[in-house]
């Protein structure tokens, strides 16, 4: 209560503090009359008549600083009735000073680059960007409040670059079709553009982008006198083919080693008017998608895996509202699994059980009115799966429904306010086909900065509701409430976040543990004016005191603090310190109710990066911690390099080791006696992954990713958890499979060719075996060998994505008729 009231007394000094900001930079775009053919060169007479944006400024190394002559910037727009054009002249004193990697769509690599961000309902807060690098490789993003950039986003446009003795060129071609804008006979919109030097580490805005300033969309200029344009009809489709083939070893009567498949879908998109898009995938295929890095988890909550499969995080900015939208629950990882093991019969086994649920589609409808109110609808549909479950006497097989047949949804309405300021209902649920539990989570967010951004608060309270499936039904809250100063050379907050024993939106969203009340505060100092032996430093603490919301008792309290630089030389380099001091852990006994006194920890480590700019690069990382129970002590060490042989070619490399000596931790529930038993245990990890590209033009290429992840787990002495949290020593207790080595070994290798925009050829391999075994194995170059002599589960597949505009279709028609 008395941290409540704290916050808003300080959202009160907010709102009475103002001061005056700097006026906007602006540029006209001229109406062409002729063809402009995109080709890099600015040849066409329309472009010296377009006015030019020029005269960046730094926003690092040194912000504030304008750009020189000899290396100055000049960015012109033209329009016609379907597409805006943009003509970039970007000088240098030599084409040698220009850094132009290739690498594959959506990738920056080791290259100059100038980007345009189009805000077109002009609202601070939404944008689009389009970059190309001096390589002539495609970027673009989707931006959405405080500058989160969501590169997933694609967008079909047209680019190309050229290379000269003044330094270099790009031409642009954005239809109509790949921006959002209202009808207005005079449009308005808020633009900035950006320039990469790579080789110099500098990076210039047009309209300066304060660092010490909090945002990015909010610090834009204005591009006007686009007149009399109209949103297009804007509908295309990428109907997909693929085929795989797939080798395992079962060799196994009744189960073949090798199988095939051959499949087909397709995505929609449809602008139903000139705020909203409808996007849909319809029987999609997600087999070419990066493999997951696996781990060996013995934490007592799951293990949150990113997102790689497009449709999920293309253009998700506004489901993402209030982290109750974790993807990998539509298909990849639902929440609702029946263990069909536990309704098996005496003579019963399971051959085959589904850990991942098949999606039918999923649809997107998403956009923003010109008044600021932003509309999201997501539906997605997976069938059912069912267990194979055989009798072993008649080795009759019969089905176990295990996942059901289910329905998610989210609706988002997020309305935009002055001041980058905006307020959201978001609401999700999730309905099961038959007797399963259906799951619905409200919240109401909202986000307000004073008139000169300098303060902020922000927070919202979630309302999750279960019902169903045999189960009473079950309602949780969640409130989070935080204020401060975000703007400034210095800036804090304090947050207050309330989690109650009940709250659950795991059935969309994520949430390892709920039943906590956590307060916390955090302070950072910035400075961006370079002094001799810095270009930029940066430092933070942060204090954290969690208690446990029901039965209200103390959990944990940790400090935290960090310091950050970057030398005149572009390397940097990073120190982290940590404290805490004795903690309740209520999680780690596994079983409501009990407590685990988890002993006083400290810890410093720091990290060190080169040059990025160089053919060679890299860095490495180290942290060492002290643990008082039983003088445990670990690390981490990692390094990591790049080696750029040339324009086409890169290997990278990371290798990273994390041993754990003589640490504390749960085993089991023992079934004789009840005793919760933990132990003093060592444990290695080793991680190593490869990355490599060869890429032979801004279109085509191929990658490779290899990862091998190893770790061990050594169970050194017994102990029973005791009432009162503490450990005492159980010589009696007769280790069951208790250690553990686990082995995941990983190849992706993946051959794209976007052979004319949006559509693309795809080839991949990928490789997998797992070792997961419950017995102690110390020796690392014989896991190697032996994860790469297991089984190992080939595919091969390719793909091929056909892109159709319905306007270029259009036209087409209308030529052959005329």
């Amino acid at each position: 209560m008395k941290l409540t009231v704290l916050i808003s007394f300080i959202l009160f000094l907010f709102y009475i503090s103002s001061s005056a900001q700097p006026l906007p930079k602006k540029v006209a775009a001229v109406k062409s009359g002729g063809t402009i053919k995109i080709d890099g060169s600015l040849d066409e007479p329309e472009w010296r008549t377009a006015p030019a944006a020029t005269d960046f400024i730094d926003i690092r190394p040194v912000p504030g600083r304008h750009e020189g002559a000899k290396q100055k910037t000049e960015i012109r727009f033209l329009y016609d009735n379907t597409a805006i054009y943009i003509g970039a002249r970007m000088y240098e004193t030599t084409p040698d000073s220009i850094a132009r990697e290739l690498v594959a769509r959506d990738n920056v690599g080791n290259s100059d680059f100038i980007g345009v961000i189009f805000d077109t309902y002009y609202d601070k807060i939404n944008a689009s960007g389009f970059f190309v690098t001096a390589a002539g490789v495609q970027f673009d993003a989707k931006y959405s409040l405080g500058g989160n950039e969501d590169p997933a986003w694609n967008a079909v446009w047209l680019s190309e670059v050229k290379i000269d003795k003044q330094g270099w060129t790009a031409e642009f071609k954005i239809p109509y079709s790949a921006l959002r804008f209202a009808k207005h006979d005079v449009q308005t919109w808020g633009l900035n553009i950006t320039r990469k030097r790579q080789k110099a580490q500098e990076q210039l805005f047009w309209n300066f982008v304060d660092p010490k300033v909090n945002g990015f969309i909010n610090q834009e200029g204005v591009l006007s006198e686009i007149k009399d344009i109209k949103p297009p009809l804007r509908l295309s489709f990428s109907p997909y083919i693929s085929s795989y083939v797939n080798n395992y070893p079962y060799n196994q009567p009744g189960l073949k080693n090798t199988t095939s498949s051959f499949n087909g879908g397709m995505d929609v998109k449809y602008g139903i008017n000139q705020s909203f898009t409808l996007d849909m995938t319809l029987v999609p295929d997600f087999g070419q998608v990066q493999s997951d890095n696996t781990v060996l988890n013995l934490s007592p909550f799951e293990v949150k895996y990113n997102e790689n499969r497009q449709f999920f995080t293309e253009g998700t900015e506004l489901f993402n509202k209030g982290n109750l939208f974790y993807s990998r629950r539509v298909g990849a990882n639902p929440n609702f699994i029946r263990d069909v093991s536990t309704e098996l019969k005496s003579n019963e086994t399971v051959l085959k059980n589904p850990v991942e649920s098949k999606l039918i589609n999923a649809t997107k409808v998403s956009g923003r009115t010109a008044k600021g109110l932003g509309i999201g609808v997501f539906n997605a549909v997976t069938k059912a799966m069912d267990a194979v479950v055989e009798d072993t006497l008649t080795h009759y097989k019969s089905n176990l429904q295990a996942q059901p047949l289910t329905n998610y949804n989210i609706l988002v309405l997020d309305q935009s306010l002055k001041h980058n300021s905006s307020v959201t209902l978001i609401n999700t649920n999730v309905l099961r086909q038959g007797s399963a539990y259906d799951a619905n989570v409200t919240g109401f967010l909202f986000n307000l900065n004073n008139k000169t951004n300098k303060y902020n608060i922000n927070g919202g309270a979630k309302l999750s509701h279960l019902q169903g499936g045999g189960m009473e039904p079950s309602n949780g809250l969640n409130y989070t409430l935080q204020a401060g100063k975000v703007s400034g050379n210095f800036t804090f907050n304090v947050i207050s976040n309330l989690t109650d024993e009940k709250y659950d939106p795991n059935d969309l969203g994520i949430l390892l543990n709920n039943n906590f009340f956590d307060n916390t505060f955090n302070a950072f100092y910035g400075v961006y004016k370079p002094g001799k032996w810095y270009n930029e430093i940066q430092s933070g603490f942060q204090a954290i005191y969690s208690q446990r919301y029901k039965p209200r008792a103390y959990q944990s309290f940790g400090l935290y603090g960090w310091f950050w630089t970057r030398f005149k030389n572009f390397w940097s380099a990073e120190v982290d310190v940590d404290w805490q001091p004795q903690q309740n852990d209520f999680y780690e006994p596994r079983v409501a109710g009990r407590v685990f006194h988890a002993s006083e920890t400290k810890g410093i480590g720091g990290s060190v990066n080169t040059n990025k700019s160089k053919k060679i690069s890299g860095g490495m990382f180290g942290y060492y911690r002290w643990v008082d129970r039983f003088d445990a002590h670990g690390y981490d060490f990692e390094t990591w390099g790049n080696f750029q042989i040339n324009n086409k070619f890169s290997v990278g490399m990371d290798v990273m080791t994390q041993p754990r000596l003589d640490y504390s931790g749960y085993v089991r529930q023992d079934e004789t006696t009840g005793n919760i038993i933990f132990s003093r245990r060592d444990r290695q990890t080793i991680t190593n992954t490869l990355n490599s590209k060869y890429t032979f033009s801004n279109k085509m290429g191929i990658t490779l990713r290899v990862r091998h992840y190893w770790s061990n787990l050594y169970n050194k002495d017994f102990y029973t958890l005791l009432n009162d949290g503490e450990l005492m020593p159980n010589p009696a207790y007769i280790k069951q499979d208790d250690d553990r080595n686990f082995n995941s070994f990983n190849i992706d290798m993946i051959y794209s060719w976007v052979f004319s925009p949006g559509s693309e050829l795809s080839i991949a391999w990928k490789n997998a075996s797992l070792i997961n075994e419950n017995l102690y194995r110390d020796n690392y170059f014989r896991n190697v060998n032996e994860v790469i002599e297991s089984p190992q589960n080939n595919n091969f597949s390719v793909k091929l994505l056909y892109y159709i505009d319905y306007l270029s279709l259009k036209g087409k028609k209308q030529s052959k008729t005329n």
